[in-house]
Formats: structure tokens, sequence, C-alpha cells
């Protein structure tokens, strides 16, 4: 059978995307995941379903693809890079922050010359895709398929009261909305997970549409590559149930994410021709950008060991508030992001790195780099669909991206001295004093400890045609190419200064009207 659309990537952007598309009822699409699929609520595993467990992200879990990745060439343990593989991707195993980028991140997109990425453009669709049950003006949603609220601060678990105590104190601004456009401050972060539950875009888009005759969902199918007629694609060979074939689209769609989306490509021979060559795939389409620009957050957390019969988090979200402020010397807002969370049964997909995964209970704040100078690389270790690509970060190259996040250790530390978390915390596990004695050492610890916050983004940047490494024009169009899309974070010319699931989203709202 042959689809009008065939979307590749069941997660925030391709669930999404496919619903809209579907809106049209003479419009066939097809949705592709490699992951299991699963109908209804009732039908979804409690790890997936409920937002206090985390164990979907596990590096052993089916519903993870479990990749590793590389985060500074010193660093002798790999990051864990944890990606959703089921339907609704990686927002059926995430955090639940539903978090917007700064109205700066996509201004910026619209100067280098994709003016249809602005934030005065992307506003409506931010409203259309959520429902936000706290605030209600301009900037928010009252009817969207996304429901987004915030911890009344009378719910805080300890650890949290502690940490907005102390950066109140420390003259941090209060910001009980930080989805407005001028937020910044400390405050509840806007989470997608009402009564507990993970709402994922498979929940809250796909699953209430499945009904309609115009819209089929295939689960367990692995992509291979596209499938060209000259520079025009005209379907996917796939693979499932030990057999390999091919689907046919008049219109072919990637949703697979920062990382997926680029490899698919490479392995249909679109991307940097002498990579391919180096791997022995054909070239279809030379184009350099593919794979570069890898754009992510690098995240450091500062380790506590609570005192005994402090209360942690178990069944209530670990992520509750947060401070997201501006850098010291920095020209780009709220550039960075700490967080505190309290937490029991820490996992092996948890980002701590070079410690013991079984330690049952514990407290940090975690340090995250927003808007980092460096950018990385994903290149193919092979041909072979099933092999995972090989990451490069190159977190912490530049020296402007250490003083920054050496400053959120240090302001972290201060914190720590608040009396407010004086009957919490019984001592600090990481880093030691020796590791912040002085700023080499602490560069040291930092390049060994980094981990990814899993955003990852910009593999497919898109751009104009004066920009020799875009990959995609900003309808979202593969350059040089027919009849092929790429819709997800892949095509963000640099990540968000904020969580993505909001922004993966949004870019498949903005996408859909375009799309005959």
């Amino acid at each position: 059978m042959r689809y009008d659309v065939v979307i590749v990537g069941g997660g925030s952007a391709g669930c999404t995307l496919a619903t809209r598309l579907s809106e049209d009822p003479n419009r066939s699409v097809l949705l592709l995941e490699a992951g299991p699929d699963y109908t209804t609520l009732e039908q979804t595993p409690d790890e997936l379903k409920l937002g206090h467990r985390q164990e979907a992200s596990d590096s052993e879990s089916q519903f993870n693809w479990a990749y590793k990745g590389q985060g500074t060439k010193e660093q002798t343990v790999p990051m864990q890079v944890a990606r959703g593989k089921v339907i609704g991707g990686s927002g059926s195993v995430n955090g639940q922050v539903f978090l917007r980028g700064v109205p700066e991140d996509y201004d910026n997109w619209a100067a280098e010359g994709n003016d249809q990425w602005s934030f005065i453009n992307l506003l409506p669709f931010f409203r259309k895709l959520e429902t936000d049950l706290d605030v209600k003006d301009d900037f928010h949603g009252t009817d969207g398929p996304i429901p987004v609220r915030r911890l009344a601060r009378a719910e805080f678990m300890p650890v949290n009261e502690a940490f907005h105590q102390a950066t109140m104190a420390e003259g941090f601004p209060e910001d009980p909305d930080m989805n407005n456009p001028d937020s910044t401050g400390t405050g509840p972060v806007p989470m997608n997970n009402p009564d507990g539950i993970r709402t994922s875009a498979a929940l809250a888009y796909l699953n209430p549409n499945r009904y309609r005759l115009n819209l089929t969902v295939k689960a367990n199918v692995l992509a291979h590559r596209v499938i060209f007629d000259g520079d025009r694609a005209t379907g996917v060979e796939v693979e499932s149930g030990g057999e390999t074939f091919t689907v046919e689209g008049s219109e072919i769609i990637l949703c697979a994410g920062g990382i997926a989306s680029p490899q698919l490509l490479m392995l249909s021979g679109v991307g940097p021709a002498a990579h391919l060559d180096e791997v022995g795939i054909p070239v279809v389409k030379d184009l350099p950008g593919i794979g570069q620009n890898l754009r992510d957050h690098p995240l450091i957390t500062v380790e506590l060991e609570p005192r005994s019969g402090v209360k942690l988090a178990t069944i209530e979200p670990r992520i509750q508030s947060g401070l997201r402020y501006t850098a010291d010397g920095s020209d780009t807002r709220n550039d960075m992001q700490l967080f505190p969370s309290s937490f029991t049964g820490l996992r092996a997909g948890d980002p701590l790195q070079g410690r013991s995964p079984d330690r049952p209970q514990g407290m940090r704040i975690t340090c995250i780099l927003k808007l980092a100078d460096s950018s990385g690389e994903l290149t193919l270790n092979s041909a072979n669909p099933a092999d995972s690509p090989h990451l490069e970060y190159r977190y912490f190259e530049t020296e402007w991206d250490r003083k920054r996040m050496r400053e959120a250790i240090y302001l972290s530390l201060k914190f720590l001295e608040h009396p407010s978390f004086g009957p919490l915390i019984e001592r600090r596990i990481s880093p030691t004093d020796d590791d912040v004695a002085t700023d080499d050492a602490l560069d040291a610890w930092l390049r060994q400890n980094v981990a990814t916050t899993q955003h990852t983004s910009g593999t497919c940047k898109m751009g104009p045609e004066s920009d020799p490494m875009a990959v995609v024009d900003q309808y979202c169009c593969v350059r040089g190419l027919q009849n092929l899309r790429v819709v997800d974070l892949s095509i963000c010319p640099n990540v968000v200064r904020s969580n993505t699931n909001a922004t993966a989203i949004v870019i498949a709202e903005r996408a859909a009207g375009w799309i005959s």
C-alpha cells in the first residue's frame, strides 16, 4: 500500500505530526515506530505511565536505545545517552519538565535566515499544544492536548524548599511562571504530569485519535534507509518480524530525533560524502552538515547524602523546582539552570558517572549549562542500521564553558551553606573538597563527570542556501532532494535554553501546516 505521508519515528514530534496531518480525512498517514506501541493508558506499562518511575531510561530497558557518548576527550567512563524506544519516544521516559526555550532562542533561529521560527511566530503554536492548569494569560494555552502544571511551594519536598530559601537569600528573584517570556529566577518548574501521569505526545495526541481510518500506526518497525528514485524520496526500507520490505509514500518525513534522524539519512546515502565513502555507503546527496553541530546541555551533579529520616521523593516528581540565571559576564539570558532533587533507588541509567548504581537514596543539585559554546559530531560506526552511531559531544572545550560550570558548582556549594540545608544534609559526597580546591582541579573533575541532559539537537540544522552546513530549509525540506523532510529537534540551529520536549512538539505543530 502507498501512503500520502510516511512518518519515521513515533516520538514527541512524530505523534504530534501524525495526529495533525491525519486531521485531513483525504490524507493517508503511516506512522512507523521501532519500539512497542500501547494504545490506551491502561495498557501502558507503569514505568512509562507513572511519572515517578525512572527505570524505562535505564540502559537495560527495552524502552531505551541506550546509546553511549563521549562527553570529553578525557572522560574514561562513557556517558549514558537515553532515548525512548517506544511510541511516545523520549517523552515516554523523561522527567516531565515542560519548559519552553527563552524567546531569544527562537529569534536567533530567525536571525540565521529562518524567519518562520521567530518566537512571535511560534507563540500561537505553543498556546495550541497546551492546557496550562495554573496560568491564564495571552502567553499560555487553555485547550491544547498537553496539560501543564506547577507544584505549589507548600508541596515542595524538603530539599526543594531549602533550595528555594537559599536562592532567595542570595537575591535571585522569585519566578512563579518559567514559561513566561520574561522569566528568570527561582520557582516551580512547569510539568506535564497531572495526577502523576507522564503525559507523552502518544497519550495526549495520538491515542485519542487512533480511530481515524486514514491513520495507521505500525510498531516494532526498524527503518533501514530511505529509498530514492534519482533525487526523489519514494519510500522507506524497513525491518519487522524478521522480514525486510519497503513502504511507499508520496512524502517521507523523518521524526526520529537528534540521533536517529541523521543516522538514517547517512544510512540512506545522504550526508558528508567522504564519511559515507569510509563506511561503504553509496552517496545519493553530499550534505556535509548531517551529523555535525551536535548540540546538547552538559550536566554536572553535586551529590549529597541526606540525614536519616529526611523525607525524599518516592511517588512525587523528582524535578519540582529550580533556578535559571545568567552567568557572570554572559550576554545570553538564562544560560544556566540549577535544580535540586531527592530520590530513592538510584539506577544505572541516572547521569552520575563512575559511582555505584545501587546507592538506595540521595539528594543532589543538578547544574546545567544551557547554551554551551561547544558543539559535537555524530558519525556512523558502520553501514549496519542495527549499530549505534558514534557520539562525540566535545563538552568544556572552551574556557567560557568551563568558567560558567565552575561558577554553577561554587554557587551550589554556597547555597548548601544556607541554614535551611543544615537539618537535611549529612555530608557532600561529590565533588570532594580536593575537587574544588582549585579551578584546575575542578576542571579535571568536570571533564570526568560530565553527563548529557538528553537534549540532543542540531544534527540536521535548518538554514538558508547561503549556509553550507544547512541540511534542511526552514520548511523542513532536505536540501537538494524532493519529497523528504526532517521534523524534529535535529533541525534546531542550536539547542534551546530549556528542556526540549515542548520544543519538539512545537516544531511538529509549526511544520504540519506546510505539508500538502
